[in-house]
């Protein structure tokens, strides 16, 4: 394949345009097919702002000899290459891998397995996604919280009613990224998710995506158990030899993988009760900003984005604070919606959420300072959860659990908002007004004020007046990580820690390539060996 990159196309440009640029690059040449690979929007230069795209060209004849005689430095001879898992096998196993959580992690190490014969059981303490999202709209609407079934517990996991963010920092030279990616399209996602530079699917979509993934499994042989807590575990002489179930059920298990989530708190307790090595590490806590969908777009774009009808823009920025702390945008959803994502009675915790369209009236994001061991006021590993808490308490105690909500003119008065301005919220889930800065630590505040003004540089209007905070944001990423060795596996042999929850990863793509890697290890083990 050839591969054609920086190929710039204005943004009004059709596919026929495409193919044009593609037969003029390579001038000469028999072209039998193309893929793209890459679009991204090439905002540099006011005048000259397009589409920048790379492409695979198959051509007749010598791909390196073409190459070779353009002499352009945008061309380059690239191998097709797919991932492959390597095991399978028709001897159902007497002990079946056991998954604790159906989140990204959970569900893409189950498929794997599956594929390669493996007959998993998946169990999942929450609901289907189905059932999942009729109880997360009933606490929008009423106030009534399911603990066991909610915006961080449930099929899919907490990504679910998120963006459905697809871009990842992790690199790909395993190829488990491009075959997450292919695996979604696959079972429903759009196929533009494989070439956009940041792609995403939407809650909307992601949840029909959800479903096929585990009727696929259920399909190969495999088992999904909803509505069914891991209480406890057997274990003699440092191994692994059963799982626990609320139920009551024992379920014989040499393979346990802990795919569990980051707010799974009352597991990690059990964990380490059980005696697996864990540490606590740092993560971030804030708030979530919003703007006017349309103004983000003005800033970001330096021509008219709606004559060319360019997709809801995206932000990210960061800022080192003069006391030492980072602060940075995280989780940002164009077009999207504050959501109360608690799981807990009594703790009140906020994410964002955009559907496929991002045509909400707001675009959010989290707004996050790092925080370390230090700042938890413990010793323990789970310390981390213990400080998530106390800030979750707090924001639910600001408005009885509704989401607490403030124009930023009155955040840096230090004084509870009683109006909204030119900015309305765009939520999930009842709000009202307060002081957010009740729910915060004083470095947090005295970092968000500092970032956002440096902020309101990069982005026209961004520390406008009636720009919205609203909090808490405390579920950036697991403050917890369960230890494990360089086969994955923790010291306590047999279980296997897994994704964000276990401290791996960062997102769905990035834990979805985490279950794999699990799911790559534990075949080897029971067909490769």
């Amino acid at each position: 394949m050839i591969r054609i990159s920086q190929l710039k196309l204005p943004f009004d440009h059709k596919e026929e345009d495409l193919r044009n640029a593609i037969e003029k690059t390579l001038k000469g040449q028999q072209i039998l097919s193309y893929r793209i690979i890459k679009q991204s929007i090439d905002s540099r230069e006011k005048y000259s702002m397009g589409y920048q795209y790379s492409v695979d060209v198959s051509i007749k004849g010598n791909e390196g000899k073409a190459v070779k005689s353009f002499r352009n430095k945008k061309l380059s001879v690239v191998k097709e290459e797919h991932y492959v898992f390597p095991w399978k096998t028709d001897q159902v196993p007497d002990k079946p891998p056991v998954i604790v959580g159906t989140g990204p992690a959970g569900l893409f190490c189950g498929l794997l397995l599956a594929r390669a014969g493996l007959r998993p059981v998946l169990i999942e303490r929450g609901q289907s996604v189905e059932k999942r999202q009729e109880d997360v709209e009933y606490f929008w609407k009423t106030g009534i919280l399911n603990p066991s079934s909610n915006v961080q517990f449930g099929e899919g996991g907490a990504g679910t009613f998120s963006d459905g963010k697809l871009n990842t920092l992790v690199k790909d030279k395993y190829l488990r990224n491009t075959k997450v990616l292919e695996e979604f399209v696959a079972h429903g996602a759009p196929e533009d998710i494989l070439w956009l530079s940041k792609p995403h699917i939407g809650t909307d979509l992601l949840i029909h995506v959800v479903k096929a993934i585990r009727e696929e499994i259920i399909a190969l042989g495999g088992q999904v158990l909803f509505d069914t807590q891991m209480t406890d575990l057997i274990i003699r002489e440092g191994k692994l030899e059963a799982v626990l179930l609320q139920s009551g059920q024992i379920l014989p298990a040499d393979h346990l993988v802990v795919a569990i989530g980051h707010s799974a708190r009352d597991t990690f307790a059990m964990l380490h009760e059980k005696g697996l090595t864990m540490e606590r590490k740092s993560f971030a806590v804030g708030v979530r900003m919003e703007h006017r969908r349309e103004d983000i777009n003005d800033s970001q774009y330096k021509v008219d984005w709606r004559t060319y009808g360019l997709p809801t823009a995206s932000y990210k920025l960061t800022h080192q604070a003069s006391n030492g702390r980072g602060i940075y945008s995280f989780c940002m959803c164009p077009g999207g919606f504050v959501v109360n994502a608690s799981s807990e009675p009594g703790r009140l915790a906020i994410n964002g959420m955009s559907n496929h369209d991002r045509m909400a009236d707001n675009s959010n994001t989290a707004l996050i300072v790092t925080v370390t061991p230090e700042d938890y006021g413990g010793e323990g590993p789970l310390s981390g959860v213990e400080f998530q808490r106390k800030l979750e308490e707090a924001a639910f105690h600001l408005c009885d659990g509704k989401i607490p909500v403030q124009r930023y003119e009155d955040f840096k008065e230090n004084r509870p908002s009683d109006h909204f301005g030119m900015i309305k919220p765009s939520m999930k889930g009842a709000f009202d007004f307060a002081n957010v800065r009740e729910c915060l630590p004083d470095y947090v505040t005295e970092s968000l004020l500092e970032g956002i003004e440096a902020f309101g540089d990069k982005i026209k209007g961004y520390n406008h007046p009636d720009s919205l905070l609203s909090g808490i944001e405390s579920r950036t990423s697991s403050p917890v990580r369960i230890v494990r060795d360089e086969h994955l596996e923790s010291n306590i042999k047999g279980i296997f820690p897994c994704g964000e929850g276990a401290g791996y990863a960062g997102g769905i793509t990035s834990a979805a390539m985490d279950g794999i890697r699990i799911a790559e290890e534990i075949a080897k083990r029971l067909i490769g060996e």
